[in-house]
Order: structure tokens, then sequence, then C-alpha cells
């Protein structure tokens, strides 16, 4: 299992992305992920960005919505308390976003690595001692 960012999976819907994320989807694929619960909203949010200025089209889309859809991933019920208590004292502490260090503080509550492209966030998990999937 590992935490998985949105920046890895949208690096896996547009092929104009840099990262090589098919490595992250085969091992989600077999092994499973868990996501913080604004992870859905990240993604379709960025997709339908993506269809707005034509990267994507609608079917294109709704194709990858469907295929991200059918990945065994699961989502973290504890955003609500954490969001109040450690992501935020995160976020200060690394200097990232609320929604990036909502990555970090699962990675590190479930001891996993974490998945991301980000390269703050990789920087902010190298510092916090959390593992990084190559």
């Amino acid at each position: 299992m590992l935490v998985l960012d949105a920046s890895a999976v949208l690096a896996w819907a547009f092929d104009d992305e840099v990262g090589g994320p098919d490595a992250i989807i085969d091992h989600v694929t077999e092994e499973s992920a868990t996501v913080p619960a604004h992870w859905v909203l990240e993604l379709t949010n960025s997709l339908i960005i993506g269809e707005r200025l034509g990267r994507l089209s609608f079917s294109q889309r709704q194709d990858i919505q469907a295929r991200i859809q059918r990945l065994p991933i699961r989502m973290d019920p504890e955003l609500p308390v954490q969001g109040w208590t450690r992501i935020p004292e995160l976020a200060i502490r690394h200097r990232l976003t609320t929604y990036d260090a909502a990555y970090l503080e699962l990675a590190l509550r479930l001891d996993v690595p974490l998945a991301t492209l980000d390269q703050d966030l990789r920087r902010a998990a190298h510092k916090a001692g959390v593992p990084l999937f190559e």
C-alpha cells in the first residue's frame, strides 16, 4: 500500500505531463492505495480544467475518470479531524498547501510510502522521513 498524490494520477491522464507514472499505477493496481478525502475533487477539477483547455475531449475525460474509479483506492476518513490539527501544522512546518500536507500527514500516520511527482511534497516527505515510491 501507498499514499497516492493526485499529481501521479494526473501525469498518467495527460500525455504531455512528465514523470512516467505507469509504475505507480501498476503498483496501485496490484497493492492498493489510500488517499485523503479531497483527492477525488482535486482530480476531477484538474480533468475538467484539462477539458476546458482542450487537453482532453469530453470522452477522454469520461474514460480517464472511469479508469481511475476502477483502481483499488481507499479514501481515508480522518481528514475532518486531521484537517484541524496535524495537517495545518505540517503545512506550516514544510511550507506546503494544506492539500499537499494532507498527503504527507496520511503517509506519516499510516507509515507507508508516498507516490507523488510534486517536488515540494517530495522535499517535505524527505525531511519528514517518509519514503517515496520510486
